[in-house]
């Protein structure tokens, strides 16, 4: 995610972690689906070829709200590499077999790079070589043509595993893309098998999932505080140096290293959720090796971490409102049967679990509030969890937590042995380093709840509370916020869904906006980020690009 806090902007987050197709699934590009777009694509580079550096700016991408005083535009890298930096740029890569059928190497990044050979990373990456034409279903974008490179996948968090999301879906990536295109996972720095950061053992992660978010009191102000202040501190004590160099800037700059190794004179890339901003970072720095840029479900880089906690909220709100929506449609809908209603009721059993967390069925664990509105925040990220939470709410009705507990530990990766994997250790690391801490205290928190709960009544509250957790982080931030121009480069597609709970649509609007040769693609639907979600509209438009450097028009619109 950009904004600091607890919440994930992250496909995997219902694909990997609940199991579910979540942002990973797809089909080719004319796969099942209802959808269509209210205008075509249009050329915007010849076949084979990046595409050229398009003027169209946003692309119907709407009004956006100009970036706040004092946030500067992210300035490119001097094209050239530096001298200092040239044998990181002159290794060679050695794949060897991993993962069932997949490739995986290392290389070496410096830890810091305006100290190079000051101490080094080591990164891995893994791949999904093309997959020859004929092999399997095509598409009609896919027939014909030579291979176009490597794809790079990220599919955000920050703190999702590349590596993880590219052995779980590579397979489900339309034919066409996996014939012309290498698809390539890379862990970042932090991240994954990338000289991961790690924060508490899994007992005290269990026991910071159930803090209370809504202290009423001054003894649960003090006990968050606590529980944020050891978790500060034990990311401190084992990752060491390393957790003051894990943001997004050295992240992308990573990227462009493994881009030069792997022989490709541009990158090309699918970006998800935070992925959206760490493109667009990439962008920024190296216009002019910008190939294919996807970037689905944008991350606005020019809002502040208050703003961006706070329109995030506001997303989930949306979000909540569509599922209540559904919910009052269906006969085990357990909350009523308006949308009135289940707004109130849901309230009101969050306020009973806050009172009486409820058993459940795990080894004794109990059902706090924190973690009843986390698993209903995690049904949030896709439609299709919206089933299971209906049963989740009608079981927590009835006395047991269970099945909402599931659905939080399916937010946090929790196994079932009881352990925890480094997803929000590095998420937290990497949003504490890129922007500011929003709130100084405790106090700061309480002047802004009243903000945050016009913004989302259901969870507005917990969310401002979430924010808290990079006040006590022992590392200053390196990052502010900034717009992000990227000039000279190729189109950049930007896809945003209109009703996206992690990155609100507002935010889509305002990236393509930013971006000289952004090209925005809008999608009216529900879930968190829309390729390879099994829409012919979306996947087809998407596909066309990556595969012929045809870029949506401007106004280019896919309806479910």
């Amino acid at each position: 995610m950009r904004a600091t806090g607890r919440v994930l902007a992250a496909a995997l987050a219902v694909g990997l972690l609940a199991g579910g197709c979540g942002a990973g699934s797809s089909g080719s590009s004319g796969s099942s689906g209802s959808s269509g777009s209210t205008s075509s694509s249009g050329s915007s580079g010849s076949e084979g070829s990046a595409g050229s550096a398009g003027s169209s700016g946003a692309g119907g991408a709407g009004p956006s709200s100009p970036a706040a005083p004092g946030v500067t535009p992210l300035e490119p890298l001097p094209a050239a590499v530096p001298a200092g930096l040239a044998p990181y740029y002159a290794q060679r890569l050695d794949w060897q077999p991993c993962d069932g059928g997949f490739e995986c190497t290392a290389f070496r990044v410096p830890l810091d790079y305006d100290r190079p050979g000051d101490g080094d990373l080591t990164l891995v990456a893994a791949r999904a070589t093309a997959v020859p034409a004929g092999s399997g279903s095509g598409s009609k974008e896919g027939a014909g043509g030579g291979r176009l490179g490597s794809l790079l996948l990220n599919p955000g968090g920050p703190g999702g595993s590349a590596v993880e999301y590219l052995e779980a879906t590579a397979r489900t990536y339309d034919s066409g893309v996996r014939a012309r295109y290498d698809l390539v996972g890379l862990d970042p720095r932090g991240v994954g098998r990338s000289n991961p950061v790690t924060c508490l053992s899994g007992d005290r992660m269990d026991a910071y999932t159930a803090v209370d978010l809504t202290p009423g009191d001054q003894h649960g102000i003090d006990a968050l505080v606590a529980a944020d202040k050891e978790f500060a501190e034990g990311c401190r004590q084992r990752a060491g140096a390393a957790l003051g160099h894990l943001g997004t800037v050295e992240a992308a700059r990573d990227m462009d290293v493994l881009r030069a190794l792997l022989g490709d004179e541009r990158l090309n890339y699918v970006g998800k959720s935070y992925g959206t901003f760490l493109g667009a970072t990439y962008a920024g720095l190296f216009p002019g090796r910008v190939g294919r840029l996807v970037l689905d479900g944008a991350v606005d880089p020019s809002l502040d971490s208050v703003t961006g906690n706070r329109t995030q909220a506001g997303g989930f709100e949306t979000a909540w409102a569509a599922f209540a929506k559904d919910c009052a449609k269906h006969e085990d809908c357990p909350l009523g049967r308006t949308e009135q209603q289940i707004g109130e009721q849901l309230t009101a059993l969050l306020a009973t679990v806050q009172a009486n967390p409820l058993p459940s069925t795990d080894h004794g664990r109990r059902l706090t509030e924190a973690q009843a509105t986390t698993g209903v925040i995690q049904a949030m990220y896709a439609d299709f969890l919206w089933p299971k939470l209906r049963t989740a709410l009608t079981d927590a009705k009835a006395g047991d937590g269970t099945s909402l507990l599931r659905l939080s530990d399916s937010y946090y990766g929790r196994e079932a042995d009881g352990s925890y994997p480094n997803l929000m250790f590095a998420n937290t690391a990497v949003n504490c380093l890129d922007l500011p801490a929003p709130f100084a205290g405790p106090e700061d928190v309480q002047r802004a709840v009243p903000d945050f709960e016009q913004a989302s009544p259901h969870f507005g509250r917990d969310m401002a509370w979430m924010a808290l957790a990079c006040t006590y982080w022992p590392v200053r931030a390196t990052g502010t916020a900034h717009t992000i121009r990227a000039a000279g480069a190729a189109p950049i597609v930007v896809v945003g869904t209109t009703r996206d709970p992690a990155t609100p649509y507002a935010w889509a609007q305002a990236l393509a906006g930013q971006l000289e040769s952004g090209r925005l693609l809008t999608y009216d639907g529900d879930g968190h980020t829309a390729y390879a979600h099994h829409d012919a509209c979306v996947d087809g438009a998407v596909n066309r690009y990556l595969l012929a450097g045809e870029a949506p028009e401007p106004g280019a619109r896919c309806t479910r």
